[in-house]
């Protein structure tokens, strides 16, 4: 029999106390990004709003950008816990998973524009992420998500022949140095139409969100899922099906 799995560490008071004051300081922070704005974040209007010193503060969170990495990490994991429960909870199974998925994203941006600002905005003065740190990883969370719904069911020998304009050899390149954990275990054809497919769905959702599909009125949503499926279609249109039994192209030299 497999070895019993030693039962998990119970946090300590002191462990329990801090957890719920990061909560609470996040929770302040994110409060006032609802009220002026990601830009106008600052370790000591969060303090003052919490009724603590800026001092007391950096116990927690020693500098501006480890609660910005803090606050866009959260962000992008509430974003994909809201599209994985959107996917979870669908019925409608003449509507693609993937549009269903690009319906919960809008819909998470469009209930919180300042946090969508926050990570998908004008990047915050002098804030740079940490390298490969929690924000990356929740970045490639919330893309597996849409590889996932978008390519189910499919090969990599039919990804790897999907019919897309050539790649340059320096693009191609690229794309297979990608992370194994990202966009790295795809056939470049395949990560190039996920990353335009993206920035398709991405792009109708920034510009409703900033106000400028506005004069669309309340027909933004139905707008935007005839978008999806065409997108969808198209690119399914672009991988052969699996009987075909075609072998992925040569890479070019």
């Amino acid at each position: 029999m497999p070895p019993a799995e030693a039962p998990a560490a119970v946090p300590t008071l002191r462990q329990r106390r801090r957890a719920v004051a990061v909560q609470e300081i996040l929770s302040a922070a994110e409060s006032h990004i609802a009220e002026h704005g990601p830009h106008s974040l600052s370790l000591r209007a969060v303090a003052r709003s919490l009724g603590m010193t800026v001092q007391a503060l950096y116990h927690y969170f020693p500098s501006r950008d480890d609660l910005v990495t803090a606050l866009i990490t959260k962000a992008y994991d509430d974003l994909a816990d809201a599209v994985q429960a959107t996917v979870d909870a669908a019925h409608d199974t003449a509507v693609p998973r993937l549009v269903v998925a690009a319906e919960g994203y809008r819909r998470w941006a469009i209930a919180n524009p300042e946090r969508f600002q926050l990570i998908y905005g004008a990047p915050l003065q002098h804030y740079r992420a940490p390298a490969d740190g929690p924000t990356t990883q929740a970045v490639r969370r919330m893309s597996a998500i849409f590889q996932q719904e978008l390519f189910a069911g499919l090969t990599t020998e039919q990804l790897g022949a999907a019919d897309t304009p050539a790649l340059s050899p320096a693009l191609r390149k690229h794309l297979e140095g990608l992370p194994p954990d990202g966009l790295g275990d795809l056939p470049p054809a395949a990560a190039a139409l996920i990353l335009s497919s993206w920035g398709h769905m991405h792009g109708l959702v920034a510009l409703e969100v900033f106000g400028h599909t506005a004069f669309i009125g309340t027909h933004q949503a139905e707008i935007f899922r005839m978008a999806m499926l065409d997108m969808y279609d198209d690119v399914h249109r672009r991988i052969p099906a699996a009987e075909a039994g075609v072998a992925p192209p040569e890479p070019t030299a």
